[in-house]
């Protein structure tokens, strides 16, 4: 059986899903994702399968993949928004993906980015790389209500360790979690999501990309909603954040600091409108990107294959 492989965090990170990928006796190509729709279109009919990261598998995609050998579509990782899944249905191909297995990785990634923006790490870091002594006057996070949007496996991971921290914990979501919330007593669900615009400190996202979050984070929102001039962290979907409108909020002091591992473009585009404004971190989406999330997430992708595999 023929497998492409695209993650390039699957290819980049030795250990025992790589071991496990290559014991399977598949014949393995791989390429370096994320890979857009053109370049899939020359090449998906060669493969039975596909382990993917965030390539446009989109129903001209999966039609032609169908039309040649393809059969199973396997997803390293949890977000799925960039499979169209009517399609797949409609051309009867499984897609599986990885669900709860890279929030530990992410959550810690969350307060690395609060840490370093508050500190100032990175600018003092890049000051004293120049010689410079330079010292600036940080803050602490103990004290401060964090708001998160998106109570999933990641918003709950955060939320315990905010928690630990000596966070104020606000959480919303379309679902309420009864047990989670019994369970963990310190954080306060809430029933509208104004409530986390009018009193968070700090606001972490944690959603997929629908057409119902796309630009969650609105002009209307930044200039009209926002009141304590939060800092606002996405380690979700770039695609949340309407990048203008946050840039202008930006400037006009209604937000803080835009702390980002995501963007609406993946790679970075050279006119990247983010990238070189105060008050802005950016990293290149490697929230999950640790040894051991990496080992989880493609041992279950490999493990979803071979289940898909051995079913049919």
């Amino acid at each position: 059986m023929k497998v492409l492989l695209t993650t390039t965090s699957f290819q980049d990170t030795p250990g025992v899903h790589q071991d496990l990928l290559y014991s399977q006796g598949f014949d393995v190509d791989t390429l370096r994702g994320p890979i857009l729709e053109e370049e899939l279109l020359s090449v998906i009919q060669k493969y039975d399968a596909v382990i993917c990261g965030d390539d446009e598998y989109t129903e001209a995609v999966i039609k032609k993949g169908v039309e040649g050998k393809l059969k199973y579509i396997c997803k390293y990782g949890v977000g799925l928004d960039r499979i169209d899944l009517d399609a797949a249905k409609k051309y009867n191909v499984p897609v599986t993906n990885c669900p709860a297995v890279n929030q530990v990785s992410v959550s810690e990634h969350v307060l690395a980015l609060l840490f370093t923006f508050e500190r100032n790490v990175h600018l003092q870091y890049n000051s004293v790389q120049s010689g410079s002594w330079k010292r600036w006057v940080g803050n602490e996070i103990e004290g401060k209500t964090i708001g998160i949007v998106g109570l999933g496996a990641v918003g709950k991971e955060l939320a315990k360790k905010s928690s630990a921290l000596g966070m104020r914990v606000l959480g919303f979501d379309i679902h309420k979690d009864e047990v989670f919330l019994t369970k963990y007593d310190e954080v306060t669900f809430v029933e509208s999501i104004e409530t986390i615009y009018e009193q968070a400190d700090v606001i972490s996202l944690h959603l997929p990309h629908t057409p119902k979050t796309e630009h969650l984070i609105s002009r209307e929102v930044i200039f009209n909603k926002l009141k304590k001039q939060p800092i606002l962290i996405n380690t979700a979907r770039g695609m949340l954040v309407d990048s203008k409108a946050l840039i202008d909020g930006l400037k006009k002091k209604k937000v803080k600091g835009y702390l980002t591992d995501v963007l609406a473009h993946e790679p970075m585009l050279e006119d990247e409108v983010l990238r070189g404004v105060d008050n802005i971190i950016i990293t290149p989406h490697v929230g999950s990107r640790t040894y051991q999330s990496v080992q989880r997430q493609g041992s279950m992708a490999v493990n979803n294959l071979i289940r898909l595999v051995d079913n049919n």
